[in-house]
């Protein structure tokens, strides 16, 4: 169950039933951190926050470059895990300050609320990623953003543990060479294509 927390709209039902992220892990994701094997989670970290100055699209990277450095550290923070025996980002982390590519800034905060964890949530809200454009950066389960297609605009979702469930936060802005996006007309988006989705066969879901 979703709910707006805008009071124009109403309560409505979202199936959540999750499936994986399919993000294409690099054979060697040290080499792409340009970091030793066996570091720790530490080392890892500050390798990603060093590499993204450069790759993320708003530094003059790519939507490519940065999913393949976030599939690096997700398999390098898993290898990591593994040594350790223990399991790798889980802790909330203080969210960042928006980066939009092209200005407009609009925010919905708090601008929905979904009824699961945020580990929950945030699957949820990677399937609905794939189909609405190019996920620029993530860092699970807190932080999504994304490069939609339609309305184009930068979008960034912030998710906030509620007492058992999860508030999204939207912040929007225009991306170059398209007008500033209405951030409730993106929230709708992003609502409208989690109804969409049938889990009802989880190996398939299907709009």
């Amino acid at each position: 169950m979703a709910v707006y927390n805008h009071p124009r709209v109403s309560r409505i039902t979202v199936p959540f039933v999750f499936r994986p992220s399919s993000r294409r892990v690099p054979a060697d994701p040290y080499a792409v951190l340009g970091v030793d094997p066996g570091v720790d989670a530490d080392a890892i970290h500050e390798a990603r926050r060093a590499l993204a100055k450069v790759r993320h699209p708003d530094a003059g990277g790519s939507v490519a470059a940065m999913q393949e450095l976030n599939a690096a550290v997700d398999a390098a923070l898993a290898d990591a895990a593994a040594r350790s025996g223990a399991t790798s980002r889980q802790s909330p982390r203080p969210p960042r300050p928006p980066s939009p590519p092209g200005g407009g800034v609009r925010q919905d905060h708090p601008s929905f609320t979904i009824e699961a964890l945020p580990a929950e949530a945030f699957e949820g809200l990677l399937v609905v990623a794939a189909e609405l454009g190019d996920l620029i950066d993530d860092d699970p389960p807190y932080l999504l953003e994304v490069s939609m297609a339609t309305p184009p605009a930068w979008c960034r979702l912030e998710l906030v543990p509620d007492a058992g469930a999860t508030t999204v936060s939207i912040t929007t802005a225009r991306t170059p060479g398209h007008p500033t996006p209405d951030v409730y007309d993106v929230r709708d988006v992003w609502i409208d294509a989690l109804n969409r989705l049938d889990w009802r066969d989880p190996g398939a879901p299907t709009p």
